[in-house]
């Protein structure tokens, strides 16, 4: 069986103009990774629904099983991440978005004003996650619990999911 395919979207304006580097992605990349994900690709764009919208689309079309993004989830008027991605999922999971939300909680109450989402788009999970370091921690710990899972139920599998 081959590793799950993966895509890393971070978007912020100020890391896309070389302000200061994207060490949330790369926490991302190589924890996917050490999840046993095989990252396609790792793209950074400035915080344009647009811009956020057309990558999820490029990745949905190349058929990547997992869709992270990283970045953009709160409530400044820059945020804009959950908009480019609520038209791609069908199907919402909402506590997965509370699962990583309250791993984070005992860190930081700021936890709380993310406004990431999870879902499914045909045989593909996307996920916002925050776009700072710990955040992408947290939320890597809620991918290594229900990730593959998600996807094999994607694939048809039956409720006893994948043995991890």
């Amino acid at each position: 069986m081959s590793a799950p395919t993966a895509s890393i979207i971070t978007a912020s304006t100020r890391a896309s103009n070389g302000i200061y580097e994207d060490v949330s992605g790369a926490i991302l990349a190589t924890g996917l990774v050490d999840l046993g994900f095989q990252v396609q690709a790792r793209v950074l764009v400035p915080d344009d629904r647009a811009k956020i919208s057309g990558e999820i689309e490029k990745s949905l079309a190349q058929g990547i099983r997992l869709i992270v993004t990283t970045g953009g989830t709160g409530v400044s008027p820059t945020d804009v991440t959950p908009e480019a991605t609520a038209p791609w999922i069908e199907k919402l999971l909402p506590g997965m978005s509370e699962a990583i939300r309250a791993n984070s909680r005992a860190k930081t109450p700021l936890s709380d004003l993310t406004r990431g989402l999870a879902g499914t788009s045909g045989r593909s999970l996307i996920l916002n996650l925050p776009g700072s370091p710990g955040g992408v921690r947290d939320g890597l710990v809620v991918i290594a619990n229900l990730a593959l899972h998600i996807l094999s139920q994607l694939d048809g599998e039956d409720h006893s999911g994948p043995t991890i």
